[in-house]
């Protein structure tokens, strides 16, 4: 067997192996308990997951509960530990898709196995009819906001370096569209535009490699808090200025505590909001017993300037 299949089988394995941690699979017969399947990304993926996966924790582990987490960033992982949760026959699965596409078939089979499926944090391209609701975040809104405010600096030139997500995603696509757009037109210009994965690590070389090249650039837009801070560090060990009154404008999405510190502080410029928490909604209507005549529900959520940013607003809204 060559090395590639033994990684692959062993790759499944593990990820079908995640189905089974967090809960131990109980039925409504065994002890009345609802079960749950959550797929969902990895909190070492961000502050933003770590914070969404303890609130999917603290409401679906008890409260009438027997929960079951998987996790990856992987739309083919993810996809194996969907069709297990409807083999294991659970209740409930509440998925956030690494991918928005390739969701149809699994969709079907859960509603023909009879369980019902909730999408949280991100949207996927399927017909509504084949889950309960959808409590996410306006990916796409997020994205014309932050570009809203950008345009509304008048910088006169943008020359962006611009930090993507993991491909495919739904935050990816919805924070994309609309930079795009400017480049489109002309009214901005793409430096670089390559995705970060979400880490720290990785943006950070790729800024550096702009900057060892000698590439001019005056803003920074990170589709998430930890590209964002890898991107300063590339800045600060090159000795360019940032943030409030420095020579490259910073940009990031999701509001980590420690990222709106950063724009109090002034080393940031903008903060786009991306609430964590779905996971209390979810509760509720799984025990109501209704599908809502709405099925889409989308967070409020709101951009951050480092110029008018309050402490009660870091206290108030740093996940």
């Amino acid at each position: 067997m060559s090395k590639k299949i033994v990684v692959s089988v062993l790759l499944v394995l593990f990820t079908v192996a995640l189905v089974f941690a967090g809960g131990g699979q109980q039925s409504r017969s065994d002890g009345g308990l609802i079960t749950v399947g959550i797929i969902n990304n990895p909190p070492s993926e961000s502050g933003y997951r770590t914070a969404n996966d303890r609130d999917m924790k603290e409401v679906f582990t008890g409260n009438g509960y027997a929960a079951s987490f998987a996790y990856s960033i992987q739309f083919e992982e993810q996809l194996v530990a969907f069709n297990q949760f409807v083999t294991n026959g659970v209740d409930y699965i509440l998925l956030s898709a690494a991918a928005t596409d390739g969701w149809e078939g699994a969709l079907r089979s859960a509603q023909e196995a009879g369980i019902k499926v909730y999408l949280f944090d991100r949207m996927i391209s399927a017909p509504e009819s084949l889950y309960e609701a959808a409590v996410v975040s306006d990916m796409a809104e997020e994205g014309k906001t932050a570009v809203n405010w950008l345009k509304s600096q008048n910088l006169g030139t943008y020359n962006v370096v611009h930090l993507q997500g993991v491909m495919g995603s739904d935050a990816q696509i919805g924070r994309t569209a609309a930079l795009d757009a400017e480049f489109a037109t002309g009214a901005m210009s793409k430096v670089i535009q390559q995705t970060g994965n979400w880490s720290s690590d990785e943006a950070r070389a790729i800024v550096e490699s702009v900057i060892n090249a000698g590439t001019p650039f005056n803003v920074v837009y990170a589709e998430n808090d930890d590209m964002a801070r890898g991107a300063v560090a590339a800045l600060d060990a090159a000795g360019i200025t940032h943030g409030v009154n420095g020579q490259v404008v910073i940009m990031g999405f999701d509001c980590n505590k420690w990222a709106l510190e950063e724009l109090l502080a002034g080393n940031w410029n903008y903060n786009g909001q991306c609430s964590p928490f779905q996971a209390k909604i979810i509760d509720g209507l799984i025990k109501s017993g209704t599908t809502p005549a709405v099925k889409k529900i989308i967070n409020e959520e709101k951009g951050f300037d480092a110029k008018t940013i309050t402490r009660s607003d870091v206290d108030t809204y740093g996940i």
